[in-house]
């Protein structure tokens, strides 16, 4: 059962003088946060004001939250006292290339800038030290275009980074690293592509459980309202294929690619999301706030269509597994972020933090959100 969930906003939204997008003050705030729909006994609040916040990553020790944009800058969310409001956002990083993707690991700071990654230690001791002295850049020659040039970064269970390449274009043939998630040692070396046929992956994450890796793909645009599907696939092992760009989302084949012949062993999607929804950031959850029937199960947040007639997307779903790791379902874990064909938030990235409860970047509003859940 769902219903509206009251909210608290804890204090202003400030208003962004060199972001893009315009963000929303207290008032429409308050307006709109308790349209958001979650199941009974969750509750949302908002936690930062952060501009263009999109991947989220949890320091370690201190729990500060850095969170990567599409603009040029990564921020730092402190909440000394720890009663999950946060106390200081702190600009650490500027004149960065879209560094949308961030990551800890064993106390560096992964930053994945669109054409390179770089990383920085001592990020626990201060978050204001000189880090344009201080990066070290561990890969780069990433493609530079900008379509589907977001990089999504996270370590998985192997002690590896994997990172999302995307196509440099709607539909078309692809080259080296386009099109694929590819995988590195913590130092960089040892790249090698993970996965191919994969459009534009903008999340993913590993079953806890089974360790398999799981991820977002987003589909074609321009093929009509209600195709192609978005998919979420798991990739089991590596040197899979995905089928991009002979299809352009789930099974459905582009017009100008139809009467072309597979040469790939296709691997077609566990779930399947409405077209254009754009699911991008992925997260297991493995708390121990939510009820017992959450555990395991994955988040998706759905960041919303731009090229359809009625808007889709614009929530959160909810991926349902068994106990063995297979999927057994989807449903809407919250949504109210679209309002009678008007959309006043996008989430883009989910991340849970120490309580268990979680965090929602959005990076129209500006914000990250807080759902957490009271019996």
């Amino acid at each position: 059962m769902y219903k509206p969930v009251f909210i608290k906003i804890f204090f202003c939204l400030l208003i962004s003088s060199n972001y893009s997008i315009a963000h929303a003050d207290a008032a429409d705030a308050e307006k709109n946060l308790p349209k958001i729909n979650l199941p009974e006994g969750f509750n949302i609040s908002v936690f930062a004001e952060v501009p263009g916040a999109r991947q989220m990553a949890l320091g370690q020790s201190m729990g500060n939250i850095f969170v990567g944009t599409v603009g040029d800058k990564v921020y730092g969310v402190v909440d000394k006292n720890k009663d999950r409001l946060a106390d200081e956002v702190v600009t650490m990083m500027t004149s960065l290339k879209a560094p949308n993707g961030v990551a800890m690991h064993q106390g560096f700071l992964y930053v994945a800038e669109n054409h390179r990654i770089v990383r920085y230690p001592g990020v626990g001791f201060s978050l204001e030290l000189p880090w344009a002295e201080m990066g070290e850049v561990i890969f780069e020659g990433m493609p530079t275009s900008f379509h589907h040039g977001w990089r999504y970064i996270r370590f998985g269970p192997d002690d590896k980074l994997y990172v999302g390449v995307g196509a440099p274009c709607n539909i078309c043939e692809v080259n080296d690293m386009e099109g694929t998630i590819i995988r590195m040692d913590a130092d960089g070396k040892n790249m090698e592509v993970f996965a191919r046929g994969v459009r534009n992956s903008v999340g993913f994450d590993f079953h806890p459980i089974s360790k398999i890796f799981h991820f977002t793909d987003n589909g074609v645009d321009t093929m009509g309202d209600d195709i192609p599907a978005g998919e979420f696939n798991l990739a089991p092992k590596p040197g899979m294929h995905f089928g991009f760009p002979w299809y352009a989302g789930g099974k459905s084949r582009h017009a100008d690619w139809k009467n072309k012949r597979v040469s790939e062993d296709v691997t077609f999607p566990v779930v399947e999301f409405d077209a254009h929804v754009a699911a991008l950031g992925t997260m297991f959850y493995t708390g121990n706030m939510f009820p017992k029937q959450y555990l395991n199960d994955a988040f998706v947040a759905q960041h919303g269509s731009w090229n359809r007639s009625e808007p889709a997307g614009y929530r959160i779903m909810r991926i349902k597994f068994d106990e063995k790791g297979k999927v057994k379902g989807k449903e809407i874990f919250a949504d109210g972020w679209l309002i009678n064909g008007e959309a006043w938030g996008r989430p883009v990235d989910i991340l849970q933090i120490p309580d268990g409860s979680i965090l929602v970047s959005d990076n129209y509003q500006g914000v990250i959100y807080r759902i957490s859940y009271e019996q």
